[in-house]
């Protein structure tokens, strides 16, 4: 087998060590769908991006076949480009939504293969997850896949030592169609999915400004002068 080069991870701290000069907005990963296109997980994944868009958040998408990867293997260092691109996407991110379709009463493999894909953080010293945000979406077409598929994604990210967000959504597309969803902002599972956004946003913003709290200096430090 032919030698291949190692890809090199490249990431953007997300805070100045020595104090940030300004504050930065808040970078979100939306990733999901399946492989096809406009898939319902991808629409419930838009609308719920779209939302922490609104609310200011920068949203980097990958969606459908962005994640097309090879199965990930711990053993071999070569990353393609797609999987190098994923990578550099969750070391930038502050906060990730993720939407999967139920696929046998778990989330897609197309889903599960990109969330192994976390390990490779270790080569920048960063712990999978650790202090994000993550909103979970499972879409099926059937309670069943869809509460079970839900169920693993919020395991999955718990075990990545990411905080998945209070709410969760289930979407069952035999009670309401995601057309359906998409076009009322009013119907309870399109407000169910902006909510998820809402609490990955605030969450960050929480965790930001407790960072942040530590650059400033302590107001128990600063002695009154006297002047003569």
């Amino acid at each position: 087998m032919n030698a291949q080069k190692t890809t090199t991870v490249r990431i953007l701290p997300r805070l100045h060590e020595d104090g940030p000069e300004s504050e930065p907005p808040i970078r979100l990963l939306a990733l999901g769908g399946s492989t096809r296109e406009n898939s319902s997980s991808e629409i419930a994944l838009r609308i719920a991006a779209d939302s922490a868009s609104q609310a200011g958040a920068e949203v980097e998408f990958l969606v459908g076949r962005d994640l097309m990867l090879p199965i990930y293997d711990a053993e071999d260092s070569f990353r393609s480009a797609s999987s190098t691109r994923l990578v550099e996407a969750y070391a930038r991110a502050d906060g990730i939504i993720i939407a999967s379709p139920g696929y046998h009463g778990s989330m897609s493999g197309m889903i599960k293969n990109a969330l192994d894909y976390a390990e490779d953080l270790r080569r920048i010293g960063r712990s999978y997850f650790d202090g994000l945000a993550v909103g979970c979406i499972s879409v099926a077409y059937g309670w069943q896949a869809s509460v079970s598929a839900l169920q693993h994604l919020r395991g999955v990210a718990h075990a990545l030592r990411a905080w998945p967000t209070p709410l969760g959504v289930a979407l069952n597309t035999s009670v309401n169609s995601m057309e359906t969803i998409a076009q009322d902002p009013t119907n309870h599972h399109a407000i169910q999915l902006t909510t998820v956004a809402s609490q990955v946003v605030r969450f960050t913003q929480a965790m930001r400004a407790e960072q942040m709290a530590k650059f400033a200096p302590s107001t128990s430090m600063v002695r009154p002068v006297h002047r003569a």
